[in-house]
């Protein structure tokens, strides 16, 4: 009997490390980055169907109030019909998402399993992630089970899991979490093996979820997100069921990741690991690295004219970008925004990001 599975997306975030393309008003999900679709529909297709042993039903996307559109547009674009559209009036981070989820899931089916899962995620391999999920499946059952990532270099942007023994084949019981490592850390775990990237991907019982949410002592947020979720107002269309939480019961639920409020506390972890072709695009540089390059190391998309240039990423959205001569940059231009920088500083556009008046 196939194991039923209901896909809840995290359509939170607002992705500012890839500014100026992703913003507040239309982040990094809603763009097709590296694919012919964007993001999260990409996410929500490769989690549809039945395959040996897992049937996956209708998503539920919990997602922020100001996004209800570009979710409702971007979704009926790729003919995907989600089970419920959950909309945040505000962000509480992951740990007050995986409390939804969890009570959504066991309204839904409480018999079902559910798989939490960010949707501005790359995974190339879907077989390879569908053959992880099906040997995490009956450890899902009594764990909370996330998929360590295959390392392949000392990255220091990525939490890594530390394995421990076996539960199920292919499935371990987690020995520890591990926060962003410095780089000598991180060249440490590659050599030791045992460790994992954390994906940030979840598969758990609802009823284990909330039950490891007290376990952790975060009962305090998985009650506050239980009661928006309760006195949250519900509307039925043609375009499915959205939920929109109370505000005020929301706004006072505490804010923390998921990592940290139960998955760094809970002695229910699993993890499987897993090389499935995943990447978290969540700067220009590694969208580069991730991208087909030409010969001279450049990525371009859109209008683009470059001369005697290497190893940039050179992207237009409705501009024409000429450069010459350049290397190892970033140039970003929208009707917007422009933006330049040294690949190597990926991480710092943060800081060019124009601040809205008070």
């Amino acid at each position: 009997m196939a194991a039923k599975i209901i896909p809840v997306i995290m359509s939170g975030g607002s992705g500012t490390r890839l500014w100026p393309l992703s913003t507040d008003a239309r982040p990094k999900q809603f763009h097709a980055l590296g694919a012919s679709r964007s993001l999260i529909e990409e996410t929500a297709a490769r989690l549809q169907g039945v395959h040996a042993g897992l049937e996956f039903l209708p998503p539920v996307i919990i997602a922020g109030e100001g996004h209800r559109d570009l979710v409702a547009e971007t979704l009926a674009a790729s003919g995907i019909l989600p089970a419920a559209v959950v909309l945040e009036p505000m962000g509480r981070n992951t740990a007050a998402t995986a409390a939804l989820a969890a009570l959504i899931a066991a309204e839904i089916d409480p018999e079902a399993l559910v798989l939490l899962t960010p949707a501005d995620h790359i995974v190339a391999d879907r077989d390879a992630f569908l053959a992880a999920i099906r040997a995490g499946a009956p450890v899902a059952r009594d764990h909370i089970v996330t998929f360590g990532i295959a390392p392949d270099r000392p990255e220091t942007g990525y939490g890594y899991i530390r394995r421990g023994e076996a539960l199920a084949e292919g499935v371990y019981a987690v020995v520890a979490f591990e926060e962003k490592p410095g780089l000598e850390t991180a060249q440490r775990y590659l050599r030791e093996g045992g460790f994992s990237w954390n994906s940030g991907v979840f598969f758990f019982n609802p009823a284990v979820m909330l039950d490891e949410f007290a376990a952790a002592g975060a009962a305090d947020i998985r009650d506050g997100a239980g009661a928006a979720l309760a006195r949250a107002r519900r509307q039925a269309s043609a375009k499915g069921l959205e939920i929109h939480l109370d505000r005020t019961l929301f706004a006072a639920v505490r804010a923390e990741p998921i990592d940290i409020a139960v998955m760094q506390r809970t002695k229910r972890a699993a993890v499987v690991p897993c090389d499935i072709g995943w990447a978290d695009v969540g700067s220009w540089s590694e969208l580069w690295r991730l991208s087909d390059q030409d010969g001279h190391g450049n990525v371009t998309t859109g209008s683009v004219t470059l001369v005697d240039g290497a190893n940039n990423l050179v992207r237009a959205e409705g501009v024409h970008v000429s450069a010459l001569g350049v290397e190892d940059l970033i140039i970003v231009a929208t009707r917007d925004a422009v933006l330049i920088l040294p690949r190597s500083r990926a991480q710092e556009v943060k800081s060019l990001i124009p601040k809205k008046p008070d």
